[in-house]
């Protein structure tokens, strides 16, 4: 598509508004978050729900439910106060290569994160410089204590080059604050035009056919390449555009 810089903003704007409202909530996972009103409830539901958020979107969905309705419905509560026995119980959890010991690695992990690192929200904001080094030391924390070899694979490594999808989603959802409905702005302390696109093969397929990405490989690379493409458009809030892409991408097949 060869359309002017001008005409590129118009038309992604033009997609933004489309997409960013909150009809957008009803066929998508950030619904699961959004049975909550607690910040602690919202913020452990909305990483659980990005942690799976690969592959068929309703699956992810449903499967998402699953997770929030084996935590009680209750995420902090659960995360903070389950014992073994009743983390044993969830052995049966299955989301594609995310199994039962995946899930309960991780809650133990976030029991951990919850009582003695001050919470998801703390390990993000906490002396925060850049997106890439908040989600390198946040990986360091989540596996600091023991853990199985395999559960690694869950959660992206920025040192290694991974676009880290699922984990710059969640911070979108959580940092992003527009009044629109959609994301929940609930963390202040880092700067909307530091976050970087959730890169999928989506946004990054319709980012190259829109002259936004050049780069091949959909690595942490390519996330800069294009938020810096998108931050000509907007320089305060480069993410916003992941509507647009998203939405050309996965609705209307662009």
């Amino acid at each position: 598509m060869d359309l002017k810089r001008d005409e590129l903003k118009i038309f992604l704007d033009e997609k933004y508004n489309l997409y960013n409202r909150p009809a957008f909530i009803e066929s998508d996972p950030i619904q699961v978050p959004h049975q909550f009103s607690k910040p602690e409830d919202i913020e452990i539901a909305a990483f659980l729900t990005a942690s799976i958020a690969w592959g068929n979107r309703k699956m992810i969905i449903k499967n998402a439910k699953t997770i929030i309705s084996l935590l009680d419905n209750a995420p902090l509560d659960f995360v903070t106060n389950s014992k073994e026995t009743d983390l044993e119980n969830l052995g049966f959890f299955v989301h594609r290569t995310f199994n039962g010991s995946d899930l309960i690695f991780f809650l133990k992990s976030l029991q951990n994160i919850y009582k003695n690192h001050g919470g998801l929200r703390n390990i993000f904001e906490s002396n925060f410089i850049d997106v890439k080094s908040s989600l390198a030391n946040f990986r360091e924390i989540f596996f600091s204590i023991e853990h199985p070899l395999h559960v690694k694979k869950h959660v992206p490594d920025v040192i290694k080059k991974s676009a880290a999808k699922r984990l710059n989603m969640f911070l979108m959802w959580m940092v992003r604050n527009d009044n629109r409905g959609v994301h929940f702005g609930l963390w202040n302390k880092i700067p909307t035009h530091e976050l970087k696109l959730p890169l999928d093969v989506h946004t990054a397929n319709v980012g190259r056919k829109l002259g936004l990405l050049h780069r091949k490989q959909n690595d942490w690379q390519a996330v800069e390449e294009i938020t810096d493409e998108l931050r000509k458009f907007d320089e305060k809030d480069p993410v916003k555009y992941d509507f647009a892409l998203f939405g050309l991408g996965v609705f209307e097949k662009f």
